[in-house]
């Protein structure tokens, strides 16, 4: 058994890595989030910190890189789109991600009725309004009301330790009286 030193701080660095690696250890699911800017052009991002937040009225958040170059777009953004991706989207999920891509080249993209671009072949789409949006260190927490939920039957992919999985549901057992 480890015992905690009381009152020692961890350097920064070894902080940082420690946390980092907690944080992976935690699974969540991969959503793409789009929305298009007063110029009609197209931003989006990859982002596995998303939840909801408030059922009624339904709210949910997603948290944003201020660094990211669609930063700005979202910053100042009315609306978005959240799409909650399955394992086949894994690779358009590691392109979203990447920095000094045309992240539209890739993927089936239509238009929902504010010219949002939509993703086709996902999970669930969830169009939002801006609700809020809060400074939380070196992300933004965007905060949108849930306008029009799509739902579709495939399952969701899952990152957790830094890699893509599917799910596996647990052998139920059962107890005799």
């Amino acid at each position: 058994m480890k015992t905690v030193l009381e009152g020692i701080e961890m350097p920064a660095e070894e902080l940082t890595d420690s946390f980092r690696n907690a944080m992976s250890s935690f699974p969540s699911g991969v959503t793409i989030v789009t929305t298009v800017d007063s110029e009609g052009e197209w931003w989006g991002f990859t982002a596995t910190s998303f939840c909801s937040v408030s059922l009624d009225p339904p709210l949910v958040l997603v948290c944003l890189s201020v660094e990211a170059q669609c930063h700005p777009a979202f910053s100042t953004a009315t609306s978005w789109v959240v799409h909650i991706l399955p394992p086949r989207h894994r690779e358009l999920a590691l392109w979203f991600s990447s920095k000094g891509v045309d992240k539209f080249s890739r993927g089936e993209f239509t238009t929902n009725a504010q010219g949002h671009p939509v993703l086709e072949g996902t999970c669930a789409v969830l169009e939002c309004e801006a609700s809020a949006r809060y400074g939380g260190g070196d992300h933004s927490i965007l905060v949108g009301e849930v306008t029009r939920s799509h739902v579709h039957d495939d399952e969701p992919a899952v990152y957790f330790r830094r890699k893509f999985h599917t799910l596996t549901p647990l052998l139920e057992t059962t107890t005799s009286a």
